[in-house]
């Protein structure tokens, strides 16, 4: 099987119900694998795409007096600037290593779901975003993207209950308000050296359901750990989404899909690297536990009933400094 297959949504969904049993089959095999696909014929608009990501570019090249606008009021405050040394993502796995070398925007939930009243709920996630003023055109941009990322991800949950022998609309309930965030990462030029073990972005597994990456074209430096324990590069193809799977659905199933290791490396390119990395989180309050069709004869659950948002609020304070 190839380190990054390319599947094509577009034909699972104009397929007969044997063909999206086929199609599932098909997607079950590469998330016991990897848990990493291609994700081609997606359906978000090219235009929503350029857009946002010339704003987001426009963005990483204004001063840092500018950018520093908008930085968290607050150690812990999930968005707005990020700058350089303020995250360590392998910490994430209780490892210690510099900073990672990079900045990003970060942003939540486009909206606020009426009889939301946890306060961890309203204070992390359910944030408010803290918007640029420039580019003028960036929030329009941004909340189209994110629009069209809650859409593909819930598309995407659908084929994974065909992989699953479940019913497709399971995982309705789960995500009909989710906090997914979205995230536009850079990576600056490297003019200078590194310390020891500093990487561009530490070895870590995403938190939630699904990841939406969409990486610079023709960029390289992602890696992920191989099933036979080594870190092999992740190839970019030109017109698709990268799909991974996160912490969340590993657990759904009980680690029968893989919540793969990944890693951004300083090997190669030196050049200022881009990415837009959309999170697919589960709703606030969604209990995460074991399917019932991931479980063999006599076999027991391997984690404990998992809250989604909780989890991921611990998640994100042990990575930021």
């Amino acid at each position: 099987m190839s380190l990054l297959p390319v599947f094509n949504i577009e034909n699972f969904f104009q397929g007969t119900e044997a063909e999206k049993v086929n199609f599932g089959r098909e997607i079950d095999s590469i998330c016991k694998n990897t848990g990493f696909i291609a994700l081609q014929n997606h359906g978000v608009p090219k235009q929503i795409i350029d857009n946002v990501w010339n704003d987001t570019q426009d963005f990483f090249c204004l001063s840092m007096k500018e950018k520093n606008k908008i930085k968290p009021p607050f150690e812990g405050y999930p968005y707005g600037y990020i700058g350089l040394g303020k995250e360590a993502l392998a910490a994430s796995k209780g490892v210690v290593t510099p900073t990672d070398l990079k900045e990003s925007f970060n942003g939540g939930p486009l909206m606020k779901p009426k009889g939301i009243t946890d306060p961890d709920a309203l204070s992390f996630c359910y944030a408010d975003t803290i918007w640029p003023d420039k580019p003028d055109t960036f929030r329009c941009s941004w909340e189209a993207y994110y629009n069209e990322m809650e859409k593909l991800a819930a598309r995407v949950m659908i084929v994974f209950t065909y992989a699953l022998g479940i019913d497709s609309d399971f995982f309705a309930k789960y995500i009909d308000n989710p906090i997914s965030a979205l995230r536009a990462l850079n990576y600056p030029e490297q003019k200078m050296g590194v310390e020891e073990n500093q990487l561009r972005a530490g070895a870590h597994s995403d938190y939630g359901s699904l990841t939406i990456l969409l990486p610079q074209e023709g960029s390289t430096g992602l890696e992920i750990l191989s099933p036979t324990n080594v870190w092999e590069s992740v190839p970019t193809v030109p017109n698709t989404f990268i799909i991974n799977i996160g912490d969340l659905m590993a657990m759904w199933t009980n680690d029968r899909w893989v919540s793969t290791l990944h890693r951004v490396v300083n090997s190669g390119s030196k050049r200022k690297r881009q990415s837009l990395a959309y999170f697919h989180q589960p709703n606030w309050s969604a209990e995460i536990t074991c399917l019932s069709s991931c479980l063999g004869h006599n076999e027991e659950a391997r984690y404990p009933t998992t809250l989604s948002g909780p989890y991921l609020m611990e998640k994100f304070k042990s990575t930021n400094k």
